[in-house]
């Protein structure tokens, strides 16, 4: 009879089974999307749904019933602060699976698990946003480095400095010990 065989082993015992959802589960938590492998992704989808459910709900009993699962006091902060929060409204289905295709190694079957609504921040809206700020500060630091720089000329001639690339090579010849010339063998 195959009673009570509805789980994946996954090739792992009890113990380790649950470790490693109990890692994952933390890093979903805390990324809020991970890359994982398929049956690995399926198995997770159902503990990590019944968490943001208790996350839903803010109360002592659920925080200590998640605590059980995920040992980390900030990421249960995080879950019943702004994940169980973001889906109260929803009335299950907060992750989604999407499939990557075969890994290269050992050809296993890849997935994503998220939460529904994970927006990825493209490198594109970070970087113009990034340059302007450093443009902002870049800009002070130039004036005052000009107001500067004329009174600076005036005192100090500019020094040339020895190039980088001559330097290394002789203290590196200098650092190795000279090798001997091999001894001739007396003859008698």
């Amino acid at each position: 009879m195959r009673h009570g065989m509805v789980n994946r082993k996954l090739g792992r015992t009890a113990g380790h089974r649950a470790a490693l959802f109990r890692n994952q589960l933390a890093s979903l938590i805390d990324k809020e999307r991970i890359i994982t492998t398929l049956p690995k992704a399926k198995e997770l989808r159902p503990q990590i749904e019944k968490l943001v459910t208790l996350g839903k709900n803010d109360n002592v009993h659920a925080r200590r019933q998640a605590a059980r699962v995920v040992a980390d006091d900030s990421l249960i902060a995080k879950l019943f602060g702004t994940i169980g929060p973001r889906f109260a409204e929803r009335q299950g289905g907060y992750t989604r699976i999407v499939k990557l295709g075969p890994r290269r190694g050992d050809a296993a079957e890849m997935a994503i698990l998220e939460f529904v609504g994970y927006e990825i921040a493209t490198e594109a809206a970070a970087a113009p946003a990034e340059t302007k700020k450093a443009a902002k500060k870049a800009a002070p630091a130039k004036e005052t480095k000009a107001k500067e720089a004329p009174a600076e000329d005036e005192e100090k001639p500019k020094k040339k400095t020895a190039s980088k690339k001559a330097a290394p090579k002789k203290e590196a010849a200098a650092d190795k010990p000279k090798k001997a010339a091999p001894k001739k063998k007396k003859s008698e």
